[in-house]
């Protein structure tokens, strides 16, 4: 076929005016030669790249074309679907030989991925026959938009170009290409972004354009921040990709982003403190690929930055969680125009098309560095999986082990989510001894000696560490009143965070087990089902709260009770268990509990009589009837995105319990008889006090006082401090400080500093908030003779985030029925600011207060923080339907 050279142009885009931008080619790589009778890019997807933001259909349509027209070069593959239904895939582009030969390909770095099934002459020679493989995740972020339609330039570039660079990069390399990670975030911003614009586009920060409506295009349908989900796989957008990732396990992986408009580019290597389970020579091909990529910014004259921000500590987001199966993986960052163009400070013009064609340099610069290193690639992956199980069988800790002593259902979902994340679970069945204490049959061991050694630690350990010399740096900026540089959280210990223990052992128990499936859900069963009495469901586990869901929606009649009890038959069942008589239920109960317990996991037992020997009788007013409520939550402004999404989450998801949302303003005067329990999630920008006004206040609270339970989640406590008659009796507190009052005259006493910290304690204000806690997680107690724990562990684990500290209720306002643990138990895990250690020890985590025939409950944290705290989830789903049990809302 006769080539087309391109003309070179070097100049940077962002100088370019609007039009001029528009016009030119995009993408843009020197020495590119197009086919000529290659469609354009105009033909493929009726407008040039940079001239109109595609929507996912729109991506779609375009990755098919290309597929029918490059049949032998492209592929196509669907691996899963969002909330709203859009379909996720990725393309793969290689030379017609790979991807002839595609399957055998991905067979042999699964091969590779698993080293005891491998001799080291088969490892050898499957290291010299695969091609690298590099994968570009486009737009986690729906509204951070150029790194999708550069996904789709990229593919088109590849497919077309028979430059000797594409040549070259195809004939060892294969390309994935997910184009669209998050289809409903970016359909969201597109679809609202146009519906602001007028005759022209207004680059103007302050314009509709630049300034989205709640929620924005960030989050996915259920408002997730899925850049914080890559360890909960709580989405299935994520889980999908985790699921399939493993299948061809790419050597390099790029997480495509964008950043504030007046930000540059940003690219590996990251920002400190590294996870200390990322090793070397990752470390050093990030060295690698960021070199290189900077060749070819500088030759194209475009700025960059590297290491300022964006770490790799936290191990949720998709550019850390591929480091730990052995691969490399990066964040790529583009200052976003967040729409077509956008003025930046010093008054040029940054376009939808600069962001475009910067992000597909980075790209083919990083399949430069993936062919130039493709044999160090495929080497490095090897020996870190053959590493990490040498390093398992000589650490300290050869297995955990989880008792699974109670909470079946988190237990089965923990280890299905590990299981997912490609680590093997097994499962005792029969007893066995370990590291000096005896386990039942049932217990769950997970072996060290894997090659997901460095994944398991990280998800397993209660806290990874991060750098002395980094913590003490941190120490000294908050010395000088400057943020610290901690990015997220310093915890996240899935065993803590679901509330369950483990045991670490030096051993490999020798036990006859089975391997655990993926499966987060079992089907439960009913023990004597011909009962003639009817049935109880021990309270305790989510599968029972999804147990009570359905049965109240299908109009079941049951009870619950506040206090544990001894049955006839000699069984001892927890608070808050379920009791359904034949007497109050139709006569299809059988059945219906059966089914009900197949498709909640919940195990329920039958009961041929109600006489109990110790606690309350069946009858008795501590067991009370759990009404089936409708919930409302407060959604848009001020709501935090995140916080009200995850609240719904826990509902609609965790336990298949539907939710109205009702924007605020509706709330100033809203009829709420309908409605037994409502939720106020953290806010976000702006404060319930504003968008409530003080006809809202006293709406909620007539709606409390008739009988109505109002929750209020992390920071929307403070809320029901404000005003004459608050709606909860506590007080935020300032941080503990010795500065006296400042005084009202010019001059003072003289005082002499002896010691450098007498000098940093003066500069210190006299009132000021606690430090902020980037995110620890917190030892606390429940109060286990208050109906709100019913079921609930008498220890909770809970992520401290923030600031917000309150003094404890007396005992003449309410109870404080969860409360921190004391300063030294308080830390369960992560890292914490030492002042801040001293003064949430003993504060409350939760309190409730009644008004009327109501009550409020206020979580001073976030129980359903990204819905990866899972034993914090019953206390949430008790106070929803325990709270409208324990009030009198009429019905």
């Amino acid at each position: 076929m006769r080539l087309v050279k391109l003309a070179t142009f070097a100049a940077s885009l962002t100088a370019l005016p609007l039009l001029a931008a528009a016009t030119q080619a995009v993408p843009y790589f020197p020495n590119s030669q197009y086919q000529s009778d290659a469609a354009s890019v105009q033909q493929l997807l009726g407008h040039n790249f940079g001239e109109r933001i595609s929507e996912p259909a729109d991506i779609s349509r375009f990755f098919e074309q290309l597929a029918s027209r490059y049949p032998n070069r492209i592929k196509l593959v669907p691996y899963g679907k969002s909330w709203q239904g859009r379909p996720l895939f990725y393309a793969v582009i290689g030379n017609a030989e790979n991807m002839s030969n595609l399957a055998n390909i991905e067979a042999g770095m699964r091969q590779l991925a698993n080293p005891a099934q491998l001799s080291a002459p088969e490892a050898k020679q499957l290291i010299a026959s695969l091609p690298a493989s590099v994968w570009i995740a486009s737009s986690l972020h729906g509204n951070e938009i150029s790194p999708a339609d550069a996904a789709m330039a990229l593919a088109y570039h590849l497919l077309a170009d028979q430059s000797a660079l594409t040549t070259q990069i195809l004939s060892n390399t294969l390309v994935y290409i997910d184009p669209l990670q998050n289809p409903d975030g970016h359909h969201r911003f597109v679809s609202r972004y146009y519906a602001t614009v007028g005759l022209e586009h207004s680059p103007d920060r302050l314009s509709a354009e630049q300034n989205e409506p709640w929620p924005n295009g960030r989050t996915n349908h259920y408002l997730f921040d899925m850049n914080r989900d890559w360890i909960s796989l709580t989405q299935p957008e994520i889980a999908s990709r985790v699921k399939v990732l493993q299948q061809m396990y790419p050597l390099i992986f790029v997480d495509s982003h964008e950043m504030g408009g007046d930000m540059g580019y940003y690219f590996s290597p990251e920002a400190e403190p590294y996870n200390p389970h990322i090793q070397a020579n990752q470390r050093t091909v990030l060295d690698k690929v960021g070199q290189n990529n900077a060749k070819w910014f500088d030759e194209l004259g475009y700025s960059y930055f590297t290491r300022e921000i964006f770490d790799a500590f936290y191990p949720g987001y998709g550019a850390s969680w591929p480091l730990y199966y052995g691969s490399v993986s990066m964040t790529y960052e583009m200052a976003s125009a967040r729409g077509h163009h956008y003025r930046l400070q010093d008054g040029s013009i940054l376009t939808f098309a600069d962001g475009i064609q910067r992000n597909f340099v980075a790209f083919k610069a990083t399949l430069e560095s993936a062919s130039n290193n493709a044999t160090e690639l495929l080497q490095n992956f090897y020996q870190y999986r053959v590493r990490a199980a040498s390093q398992g069988e000589k650490d300290g800790i050869r297995s955990y082990i989880f008792a699974a002593e109670r909470d079946r259902a988190g237990h089965q979902k923990l280890m299905g989510v590990l299981t997912q994340h490609g680590i093997a679970v097994e499962q005792a069945q029969e007893a066995f001894r370990a590291c000096g204490k005896q386990y039942q049959a049932g217990s769950y061991v997970i072996r060290t000696n894997q090659p997901s050694y460095h994944l398991m630690r990280t998800l397993l350990d209660d806290t990874v560490p991060m750098d002395k010399a980094f913590i003490a740096k941190q120490e000294q900026r908050r010395a000088n009143n400057l943020p610290d540089q901690i990015y997220d959280v310093t915890a996240w210990s899935l065993p803590l965070m679901y509330n369950l223990e483990m045991q670490s052992c030096n051993q490999a128990p020798r036990v006859a087990s089975n391997l655990v499936g993926p499966e987060t859900i079992l089907a439960g069963n009913v023990t004597n089902p011909d009962a003639k009495y009817g049935f109880v469901v021990p309270w305790g586990d989510m599968a029972a709260a999804r147990f009570l869901s359905v049965a109240l929606q299908q109009g079941l009649s049951l009870r619950s009770s506040d206090l544990p009890f001894t049955h006839q038959n000699g069984k001892q069942y927890p608070a808050g268990t379920l009791v359904l008589s034949r007497a109050d239920n139709a006569a299809d109960l059988t059945a219906r509990v059966t089914e009900f317990a197949r498709q909640s996991g919940a195990l329920v037992e039958g009961l041929d009589t109600s006489w109990v020997t110790e606690g309350p009788n069946f009858g008795s007013f501590n067991v009370p009837a759990v009404p089936a409520v409708n919930i409302a939550m407060l959604w848009d402004e001020p709501t935090n995105p995140l916080s009200a999404g995850s609240a719904r989450f826990v509902l609609e998801r965790g336990i298949n319990y539907p939710v109205t949302a009702i924007r605020p303003a509706q709330l100033r005067n809203a009829d709420l008889s309908r409605y037994q329990v409502l939720v106020l999630p953290a806010t976000g920008r702006g404060s319930y006090q504003q968008a409530l006004g003080s006809a809202g206040q006293q709406n909620l609270r007539q709606f409390v006082e008739r009988g109505g339970v109002l929750i209020t989640l992390g920071n929307a406590t403070s809320w029901l401090l404000e005003g004459e008659n608050p709606l909860l009796a506590s007080k935020r507190e300032y941080q503990v400080s010795e500065q006296e009052k400042p005084a009202k005259e010019a001059r003072v006493p003289g005082k002499v500093l002896a010691e450098q910290t007498e000098f940093e304690q003066m500069l210190k204000p006299y009132q000021a908030d606690p430090d902020w806690v980037p995110g620890f997680i917190a030892n606390a107690r429940a109060d286990e003779n208050h109906w709100l724990t019913a079921g609930i562990a008498p220890q909770l684990r809970s992520l401290y985030v923030g600031n917000q500290i309150y003094q404890p209720l007396r005992i003449s306002d309410g109870r404080n029925v969860v409360n921190f643990a004391g300063p030294k138990e308080l830390l369960a895990g992560g890292f914490v600011w030492e002042e801040n250690r001293q003064q949430i020890a003993h504060k409350p985590l939760v309190m409730v207060q009644a008004h009327g025939r109501g009550q409020v409950i206020a979580f001073t944290q976030e129980p359903n923080f990204r819905a990866y705290v899972d034993g914090m989830h019953l206390l949430y789903i008790n106070a929803v339907f325990r709270g409208a049990a324990h009030a009198g809302a009429l019905r």
